[in-house]
Parts: structure tokens; sequence; C-alpha cells
């Protein structure tokens, strides 16, 4: 028993570390399944992202999994940032699937292909407070079948020390 009490803080403190230190950056990651893996033009993915610190420099990504048979090598995806004052920011971002040989970019395994495209880096978030991060696909297509889901992240970006 006296063995047990002296090994149970020790192991709290290992499952904490190990659970907060896989990824000491991420502020916010979520990621939107598609129904019937494709993105239609009326679907709007909206995330509420809970932003406390207007000191650091964040890099702001957009999550895309695609199956190999999408048909594009790129993705068009207009974004809009409501700031928790109300004021609004709208971008068009190119999200590139393949390189110019057609190979698929990102992380791949089978027929399913996970990109991570840095959309802004660097960024100070002026005031604190719930920004609403909206993605809505900006494609000629009004339906984008293969596109099986979409996703955000908002990590704070490492601060490089002069050498």
């Amino acid at each position: 028993m006296k063995l047990f009490k002296r090994i149970l803080p020790l192991l709290v403190i290992s499952c904490w570390l190990l659970a907060s230190g896989c990824d000491p950056n991420r502020v916010f990651e979520d990621n939107t399944d598609l129904p019937e893996l494709t993105w239609d033009t009326k679907n709007k993915i909206s995330f509420d992202v809970d932003i406390q610190d207007t000191v650091s420099l964040h890099n702001l990504y957009v999550n895309v999994r695609h199956a190999s048979h999408y048909q594009y090598a790129n993705l068009f995806v207009f974004v809009t940032i409501k700031f928790p004052n109300g004021k609004l920011s709208k971008d068009t971002l190119e999200c590139k699937f393949a390189d110019e040989a057609g190979q698929w970019k990102g992380e791949g395994m089978g027929d399913i292909w996970d990109n991570q495209i840095l959309w802004k880096s660097n960024v100070k978030f002026p005031i604190s407070g719930t920004y609403i991060f909206q993605l809505e696909q900006a494609m000629r297509d009004e339906q984008l079948p293969f596109v099986m889901d979409v996703g955000l992240r908002v990590e704070k970006a490492e601060v490089k020390t002069p050498d």
C-alpha cells in the first residue's frame, strides 16, 4: 500500500505530461466530417475558437481530407472570420493537393490523403474572446465529391531565437 501511495502521484503526473506534451503548440483543432463525402457550396463549416492570448503569434491552418478520386489538384476555400467585436474579415485560400507531376501531397494512406495547408502565419489576435471561422468551398462545381472532412487548426507560432 505504501508503494502504491508513492507511485500514484508519479503515474498521474506522467499521464498529464504525456497528454499535454503531445502537441504543446496547439490552441485549437477540429475537423468536420462532410455528409456523403461531398462538399456542397451550401455547406459552410464553422468553428468557434476561444482566444485569450493577444500577445503570442499564431499560425492558422486549414485541414482537408480527400480521397485519391478527387478530380482536381487544388481546392479554393473562402474563409470568413467573425471577430468577438462583430468585425468580419474574408479571405480566399488555394489548397494545393498535387504537385506539377500530379502526385498527391500531404500524408497519405491508401486512398485517403490528409492535407494541412498553412493559411496565415505569425498572426496576433487583436482582442480576446470567441472568433468564428467559417470555411466555404469556392470551386466552380456546386458539389465536390471525395472531400471527406474539413477542419481548422490554430497553433502558437514557434519563436525563433537568433543563433
